[in-house]
């Protein structure tokens, strides 16, 4: 049975590898996720065949419970909360590593275990901490109940680096003294308060990356948990999540052109204000248009790019903008849509959107394959995006997003810019685009907007 567990395993991190393959690509997005839960089931299945296990009453427990809240939770949430979801499951993750490695620790009276499974233990109980509370605080911030803006504190970098070395030193007396409880309740205690304090500095517009550092985060814990129980599936999927989770970090970091120490240490000042544009001393004035003009414009264009982004999300205007790309074809126009790697509240969120509203995956094009394209554009539509559309993280070095790469819409011929309202991204900060010639501010909620666009160029 042991060689048969073995086997099983290993097909079952096959199909983990190929999973997490295909998800690299809209296209094959659902056979990964299909495979990866299917190499889960697998596992899960294999697992239940332990020798070791003493009555399955609490596993069947458990998987009832858990099979229901998660059907609930998978039926109930907007796609606009998935971000929320997300890390909210992260956590989750996070919290079992953390308690299946304390209950392997008290398992026993007196714990005498062997320094390398000691280790793994104190270094479970730290990463699966952090990640529960961490992932609560992103949850928080996402969800609208924590602030989304960055919360410093006096000495915040010094606390922090003070609290995670009298962790570490807490380990070292563990595995020296295994039998020293106190002293892992006191690791558990201070790495959830670390977890929340790592979290809250950094500002609602950093939230993509700071899901999918804490995704690492539930991965890492969960290999180390592997060691702890000496399971070697778990150890492998562990270690894909952790790493696959940094890798995507590095990426988010890099489209932002951010390092990722700044968006830990809370980079963004003013992330998550709210309210109009700040003056800066200068009146400025902008352009607006109606459904009725803007149609007409639709009409005579050859060329369109779509820009989506959070506004988009929270309107739930994905249909409707598949009824625009759909009707504008119809008229012969090239329509695409143009994604930044930033765009909404965790990695891929427009995308998923968009293919929600069964929007063609060849449609979809990433910064770098369409950035060039905007010149030779003649409309392009920017639905709810902010700060990935800003020029001034081109030019202006006091600019908090100087350097990120950007959309560069304001290339195109004409440039609408569907929004609520004049009020900030969320970096806080104005936006030089509405501002500029070719600029054209279309007002309204995304959904009722593009609505109202779409019957009126029907009837032209």
């Amino acid at each position: 049975m042991l060689i048969v567990s073995y086997i099983i395993y290993l097909v079952a991190s096959i199909l983990f590898i190929f999973g997490i393959k295909k998800l690299g690509s809209p296209k094959t997005a659902r056979q990964g996720n299909f495979l990866s839960s299917l190499g889960m089931f697998l596992a899960v299945v294999i697992t239940l065949f332990d020798h070791m296990i003493i009555t399955y009453e609490w596993i069947i427990i458990g998987l009832i419970a858990g099979s229901l809240i998660g059907s609930v939770m998978a039926l109930k949430v907007e796609m606009t909360g998935m971000p929320q979801m997300v890390g909210l499951l992260n956590g989750f993750g996070g919290g079992a590593s953390a308690l299946v490695a304390l209950g392997e620790y008290y398992k026993v009276e007196t714990p005498n275990f062997e320094l390398n499974i000691i280790i793994t233990i104190v270094l479970s109980v730290l990463i699966g901490a952090v990640t529960f509370t961490g992932s609560l605080i992103a949850f928080g911030k996402l969800q609208g109940i924590v602030t989304g803006k960055v919360v410093k504190y006096p000495l915040q970098n010094p606390i922090n680096v003070i609290l995670f070395l009298a962790v570490l030193a807490a380990g070292v007396m563990i595995a020296i003294d295994p039998a020293q409880s106190q002293l892992l309740l006191g690791v558990v205690a201070v790495s959830l308060l670390l977890g929340i304090l790592l979290v809250l500095p950094i500002g609602g517009a950093d939230m993509p990356v700071a899901i999918s550092l804490l995704n690492s985060y539930s991965g890492i814990a969960a290999s180390m948990t592997g060691f702890v129980i000496n399971n070697n599936m778990l150890i492998i999927a562990g270690a894909l999540v952790g790493a696959s989770g940094i890798i995507l970090t590095i990426i988010m970091c890099k489209g932002m052109n951010r390092s990722l120490m700044n968006v830990v240490l809370g980079g963004w000042e003013s992330a998550g204000s709210a309210g109009p544009a700040a003056a800066d001393g200068v009146q400025k004035s902008h352009k607006s248009i109606d459904s009725e003009e803007l149609a007409m414009l639709f009409d005579s264009a050859s060329n369109v790019i779509i820009v989506p982004g959070y506004g988009m999300a929270v309107a739930q205007a994905q249909h409707a903008i598949r009824d625009l790309a759909n009707l504008l074809e119809s008229k012969g126009i090239n329509v695409r849509f143009a994604i930044h790697p930033v765009a909404g509240r965790m990695p891929g969120h427009m995308n998923v959107l968009l293919a929600e509203a069964q929007v063609s995956y060849d449609k979809l094009y990433a910064l770098e394959d369409i950035n060039d394209d905007f010149p030779n554009t003649d409309i392009v539509l920017v639905i709810g995006a902010n700060d990935v559309v800003n020029p001034a993280a081109r030019h202006d070095k006091s600019s908090p997003i100087f350097g990120m790469p950007i959309l560069n819409v304001d290339y195109a011929k004409t440039v609408i810019v569907n929004k609520r309202s004049m009020n900030v991204g969320y970096a806080g900060i104005d936006n030089e685009l509405f501002y500029l010639d070719n600029t054209l501010m279309y007002f309204g909620d995304s959904k009722d907007a593009v609505t109202k666009l779409v019957n009126e160029i029907k009837q032209l």
